[in-house]
């Protein structure tokens, strides 16, 4: 089917118990293994013969699980090969055996697997029995088979339901008319009068039946006990006898469960299309009752054989007549060989107007018409007929193909009609179960214009008689077969005793007679069953001829490749369209050319491997350039990354480091201040322990009192301008620890720069202060040297030097006092010039402070800046300490010419404290 792309049948056949169901079986197993293993779709197609088979199998006389209904699957596959969807159709379901069975054989295999294996609710719902209590399973007296357990079949049975999909809803649907046809079953009559009419037995069967089907119970005891006939315009009913009643009730009870099967079929069909894709690739599994010949042969058996001839004419014509006229037509040499055809058995079936089926269909059509009427007619149109032989008693006898078989026409004529009274269609519409509905609505279809008196006296719903209906059944399926590959698969019955390993060659043999297996092998030795096309031919095996040959036209070129490998002549012949070879030879030709294909393949795969490793390197030499572009970038971004977090690190460390130094500075600055704050506060308190409480009191005695007066009130002048400036002394300390804790910070860059530059500071302050001491000791010598002059020339009043008299503050703002010399001279001239360097001294230092702590304020804001102010003010200070220094030696010379320089021992404290200040 792939190859060719044509849809392929498989044609199973043989007697009844080959063993055709099973083989049909290991086909679906093995198509679904190649077309998608075992689970979805397949598994569906696989399960649906668990339940076709409880539906339509039974046990029969010869086969313990016989299937009574044909069946034809088409399994859809995929452009791939996979199974895509599967479609069922069935022909001829044997109806009769619900109703009616042979001694020892059984009804179909739900039944009893129901009513063993029903869960316990589900019996209360059914009312179920069991088999033995029901009339249609027990009259046969065998309700079981040998190592077959019913109860786990069924528990099978409803997995199957459960993988097809079929709802809860619809298998309770189906289990009640299951138990509808069982309860119909026990349903009893009893008659009323002489003319052996009934009336319907008020019982449980009736009551379960109508709750089952879903109508009324009076409803259903009236369609089964009256019939309704049309007078003119009105209608009549009429009573049934006891046996039309029983007939009445066996066709409810058949058409109930041969509707059931339809519908069966429908649900599965629907389930198994689900998903399927319409490629119209198919194969086709046809599983059909086999040939059948029992003791007593009905109108099963009658139309189960017409079939089995059909499918054996199908059979003989593709493999012996197409066979040999396809050998004839192309022009071989070609002995032919005879085979048994039955063709004019199937005329005997089906030809018009005088085969077996049409004369049945016309005497169907009387109302009067029995079986011996029917055998009479029978006889007189086909008794110039070698395959038919009429017998007595309603009998005829048909030579099939596998042998004659006796037919009673018993039931040929009920059975051919299958009418089912209004009254039933009637009562089906109206009941309330869906399934009943839907039956009834399967036959509300327009009838035909009763053209027979059958029809006018019994309404029915039949338009076509079974047997015309399964014949045209079985024209649609050799069309569909015609339109495929076919092959056939022969089932052999070893023997008829059922048991494994025993064979009986003689009934082996007449089986391979009868069905033509021994003339197909005589035409398969003697034949050729290797075939190709001349142009299929050359195009499989032509490039194994020489580049030098110069044959154009297929034949020649198929001869030229014969020739070449030296083909025997009486191997093949070579026909007009085809070459024709005998069984093997085709399978030297397929060896040279698979060397020669593996050859090429070799050096194909060689050339085809340096490519691909010469593109591979190719390949790889790019990804390589490409992975060190992308490499490089990537590791360009983790330096940058790294640089990043190194330099955020670098910096978190630094700010450790800062803020280390400015608590190391803060704690150190802080010692600092509080270290000259107590300095500060001992300077203050010796201050006040060393003041002398004024002259001697003879020196202030000789006082004038006009003086005294002035000079307390200049002490205590001096003393609150003392303590005022002590009091802004401390505020400025307050604020300069405020400012210290602020700027601690700011400090830790400069802290090298700034001490270095106090220690040229002090050492530069301390060279001032010594050259201030050195003019002042001078001055003082002087002072003393003059005072006693003073004392012995006049002793003037104003006249005070001691140490209380510098209580003047130790800014440039404060006052030197003056001194009044003898004679009346005033002698402050040296001590001016002093007191105005020392101002100077004071004023000038105080703006070197200010510069530098501005310039400490502003130098986290701007270090370049403050770097370069420093050195400025550095600059700065040098060239003013050289200007100072030059005019405080002219200051000192100055004093000693003005002959102070004995009033050295004299000298001030306060100057002496004005310059460690500094």
């Amino acid at each position: 089917m792939m190859t060719d792309g044509i849809n392929q049948s498989i044609i199973i056949s043989g007697e009844s118990g080959a063993g055709k169901t099973e083989t049909a079986k290991i086909a679906m197993q093995y198509l679904a293994a190649l077309g998608g293993g075992s689970g979805g779709i397949e598994s569906e197609v696989l399960l649906t013969s668990c339940l076709l088979e409880a539906f339509g199998n039974a046990k029969t006389a010869r086969n313990n699980n016989s299937s009574r209904f044909g069946k034809l699957i088409e399994i859809h596959f995929t452009a791939a090969g996979k199974i895509c969807g599967a479609k069922i159709q069935t022909f001829l379901l044997e109806k009769s055996r619900v109703v009616q069975l042979a001694q020892g054989e059984r009804s179909y295999h739900i039944f009893y697997q129901l009513c063993a294996g029903a869960p316990d609710d589900l019996r209360d719902r059914l009312r179920l029995k069991r088999a033995s209590d029901y009339s249609y399973l027990n009259q046969s007296d065998c309700l079981t088979i040998h190592d077959v357990d019913d109860a786990q079949k069924f528990h099978m049975l409803m997995d199957a339901f459960n993988t097809t999909r079929i709802c809860k809803d619809d298998q309770e649907h189906a289990f009640e008319m299951l138990a509808a046809v069982l309860w119909l079953g026990n349903i009893s009559f009893l008659v009323i009068d002489n003319e052996n009419h009934i009336e319907v037995v008020a019982d449980e069967a009736v009551t379960n039946a109508a709750g089952l089907i879903g109508c009324g119970i009076q409803d259903l005891m009236l369609a089964l006990s009256t019939h309704s006939i049309q007078a003119g315009k009105d209608k009549v009913a009429k009573n049934l006898t006891l046996q039309q009643a029983i007939d009445t009730r066996d066709s409810l009870a058949k058409f109930i469960y041969a509707s059931l099967f339809d519908w069966l079929v429908e649900k599965i069909n629907l389930s198994l299309a689900m998903g399927k894709q319409h490629t119209g690739r198919s194969i086709s599994i046809l599983d059909i009752y086999g040939f059948e010949s029992f003791k007593k042969n009905s109108f099963e058996q009658f139309c189960i054989n017409y079939a089995n001839e059909r499918l054996q004419q199908h059979f003989n014509r593709h493999l012996f007549k197409l066979e040999q006229e396809g050998y004839e037509l192309d022009g071989i040499d070609w002995t032919k060989i005879d085979f048994e055809d039955n063709q004019d058995c199937l005329d005997l079936f089906e030809k018009r107007p005088l085969g077996l089926i049409s004369l049945l269909d016309e005497e169907s059509n009387f109302p009067k018409a029995t079986n011996l009427t029917l055998t009479t007619k029978l006889k007189q149109h086909l008794k110039g007929n070698h395959r038919f032989k009429g017998e007595r008693d309603g009998a005829f006898t048909v030579r099939h193909y596998a042998g004659e078989v006796l037919y009673d026409t018993g039931e040929f004529l009920e059975k051919n009609r299958d009418l089912l009274h209004s009254e039933i269609i009637q009562l089906l519409s109206s009941c309330t179960s869906q399934l009943s509905q839907l039956f009834a609505s399967m036959l509300k279809q327009p009838q035909k214009p009763a053209s027979s008196p059958i029809q006018a006296g019994m309404p029915a719903c039949q338009k076509q008689s079974v047997a015309t209906k399964f014949k045209d059944q079985l024209f649609k399926l050799m069309q569909q077969l015609e339109s495929t590959t076919p092959h056939f698969i022969r089932c052999i019955k070893p023997n008829n005793k059922h048991i494994p390993g025993m064979f009986d060659k003689n009934l082996v043999l007449e089986q391979l007679r009868c069905c033509g297996v021994l003339e197909v092998v005589r035409i398969a030795r003697s034949g050729y069953p290797t075939r190709m096309t001349h142009q299929e031919f050359t195009r499989r095996y032509g490039f194994l001829l020489p580049e030098n040959h110069t044959c154009q036209d297929p034949l020649s070129t198929s001869v030229a490749i014969l020739q070449q490998f030296d083909i025997l002549p009486e191997m093949y012949q070579v026909g007009y369209t085809k070459l024709y070879f005998r069984t093997g030879q085709i399978g030297s030709l397929e060896n040279v050319r698979k060397q020669v294909l593996q050859g090429t393949l070799e050096v194909q795969k060689c050339f085809r491997g340096h490519r691909a490793r010469r593109y591979f390197h190719e390949l790889k030499g790019g990804v390589v350039t490409l992975q060190s572009y992308v490499r490089g970038e990537i590791a360009r971004k983790e330096y940058s990354i790294l640089l990043g977090l190194k330099k955020q690190a670098a910096c978190k460390k630094l700010d450790e480091q800062l803020m280390a130094v400015v608590q190391i500075q803060s704690v150190i600055r802080g010692w600092l201040v509080r270290r000259y704050f107590s300095s500060l506060q001992d300077s203050k308190e010796s201050n006040v322990s060393k003041r002398r409480p004024g002259r001697r009191s003879s020196e202030i005695k000789d006082l004038p009192l006009e003086v005294l007066p002035s000079i307390v009130e200049e002490l205590q002048k001096r003393i609150l301008m003392t303590e005022a400036a002590l009091g802004r002394k401390e505020k400025e300390n307050a604020a300069l620890r405020e400012q210290v804790q602020q700027f601690e910070s700011r400090w830790s860059e400069y802290e090298t720069k700034m001490k270095s530059m106090e220690e040229m500071w002090q050492k530069q302050m301390s060279s001032l202060q010594m050259s201030l001491a050195a003019a002042k000791k001078s001055l003082g010598t002087d002072n003393t040297t003059g005072q006693p002059e003073i004392h012995h020339g006049a002793q003037s009043p104003s006249f005070y030097d001691s140490e209380e008299m510098s209580f003047g503050p130790h800014t440039p703002s404060g006052s030197t006092p003056t001194r009044i010399l003898n004679n009346g001279t005033n002698t402050n001239g040296g001590l001016n010039s002093i007191s105005t360097l020392a101002n100077e001294f004071e004023q000038s230092k105080r703006n070197f402070d200010h510069e530098a702590q501005a310039i400490v304020e502003v130098k986290s804001a701007d270090t370049v800046n403050s770097v370069e102010d420093i050195r400025s003010l550095k600059y700065k200070f040098e060239a003013w300490k050289k200007d100072f220094k030059v005019r405080l030696r002219e200051a000192k010379a100055k004093a000693h010419r003005l002959g102070y320089g004995d009033a050295e021992k004299y000298r001030r404290k306060w100057w002496g404290k004005r310059t460690k200040r500094f």
